[in-house]
């Protein structure tokens, strides 16, 4: 097990920031943190009332590193990562291989951001990024941002996989979710994991083998499933789900307080 893991933001991949703030801040009351541009890609993060976050990725100077151009050509808008902060990199890396992991995009050269990769291939259907890093960056926001909606929680991402114990060794065997609790019902049954501080992650595995997450996993070992938010402003009664078509590519579920 990886000593000392958090969980720390999930990143969507986008054409433009733009396309994501009137749900992300306009209506889930998003608080933007920081943001800038780098090679292949500009992140923008934004934070939610109970302090997770969410990373909104945009491509830029593709020229010079295509890797989000490409995941967009390929996947189209929608869940990009997962970002897991860490104390010690290298011996993160080093729990990480003897587990069977073999981390790609190691680089250890900066001693204020120093970051690793598990192929999603590995990593049961999601890029996994390890992080060690020192400092909080803040920035301006951006021009044209939306005023901010009644601040909402996003209180877990749901990742769906084929297999739940499989998925249990990489979240909570490797990257050390702690199991708070887990339930069935007839179509999937899930393991909800929490780390030190607001990250949460439900493990959601199909159940029987025909039912509509079976479908959406589509053959694949895993993929993000949806993120699930408590909205203050939802009158009482069933969640309201937001498809991956109306929502550039990312699936919510959005719950009145009453059904936290």
């Amino acid at each position: 097990m990886i000593d000392a893991a958090v969980l720390d933001h999930v990143a969507i991949a986008l054409e433009r920031w733009d396309d994501a703030w009137p749900r992300y801040v306009g209506e889930l009351g998003g608080e933007w943190v920081s943001g800038g541009e780098s090679i292949g890609f500009a992140p923008g993060q934004l934070r939610y009332a109970n302090g997770m976050r969410v990373e909104v990725l945009a491509p830029f100077a593709v020229d010079q590193n295509d890797f989000l151009r490409r995941f967009l050509d390929t996947s189209g808008p929608g869940p990009h990562h997962l970002t897991f902060k860490v104390p010690d990199l290298p011996a993160a890396l080093a729990e990480a291989e003897d587990a069977g992991f073999a981390p790609v995009g190691v680089d250890l050269r900066d001693p204020t951001w120093k970051e690793a990769f598990l192929h999603p291939k590995q990593a049961r259907g999601v890029v996994v990024q390890l992080a060690e890093s020192y400092g909080e960056w803040s920035s301006p926001p951006p021009p044209g941002m939306p005023p901010r909606g009644e601040p909402s929680s996003l209180d877990h991402v749901a990742h769906a996989v084929a297999d739940l114990d499989d998925g249990l060794a990489l979240f909570a065997g490797l990257l050390g979710g702690e199991e708070q609790g887990r339930d069935e019902d007839d179509v999937a049954r899930w393991v909800d994991l929490a780390w030190p501080g607001p990250g949460r992650i439900r493990v959601v595995a199909p159940r029987p083998p025909a039912s509509p997450l079976a479908t959406a996993l589509a053959g694949r070992p895993g993929r993000v499933h949806a993120l699930s938010f408590t909205v203050p402003s939802l009158p009482a009664g069933e969640p309201r789900i937001v498809e991956p078509e109306g929502n550039h590519g990312v699936r919510l579920v959005l719950h009145p307080p009453s059904d936290r």
